[in-house]
């Protein structure tokens, strides 16, 4: 059984799951959308990865504000979890995401992805650094 770990935007989520032994995030895809609300194929295909990878729970990046505060983007996020729960029978784990769009940033940068190319990864490497904070803080658990 694996973990999911998504990375939830207005318009993208970025997907990561880990390794069959549970070791590694390992980044899967962005899935995009035109609008915001237009969500149906989004958790159909979340609904297709969680049964291709026998995910066992689902980890979801919170984004707080950095006073802890919770705003318009955490709020849907929440709605956003309150949905995949009811609509996968998954489990919907919440971690704190704060800064990871700078950290896959600068992973972009020591790679040398071009500026130009950052929004074909950056969703995906985020997804990633969640889901690998979230293994490294559960690990002697």
């Amino acid at each position: 059984m694996r973990t999911l770990g998504l990375d939830y935007g207005s318009k993208t989520v970025g997907v990561a799951v880990t390794d069959p032994l549970g070791l590694t995030a390992q980044g899967v895809e962005i899935i995009r959308r035109q609008k915001e609300n237009h969500m149906r194929k989004t958790f159909q295909r979340i609904g297709e990865l969680c049964k291709q990878y026998d995910v066992e729970k689902i980890v979801l990046g919170l984004p707080l504000n950095m006073d802890d505060t919770m705003g318009d983007r955490a709020e849907k996020t929440l709605e956003f979890k309150k949905e995949l729960e009811r609509r996968l029978s998954v489990p919907v784990l919440l971690v704190d995401e704060r800064l990871t769009t700078v950290e896959a940033i600068e992973i972009m940068d020591d790679v040398g992805i071009k500026i130009s190319e950052r929004e074909k990864y950056v969703d995906m490497i985020a997804a990633t650094i969640i889901l690998q904070d979230y293994m490294n803080s559960h690990e002697s658990k």
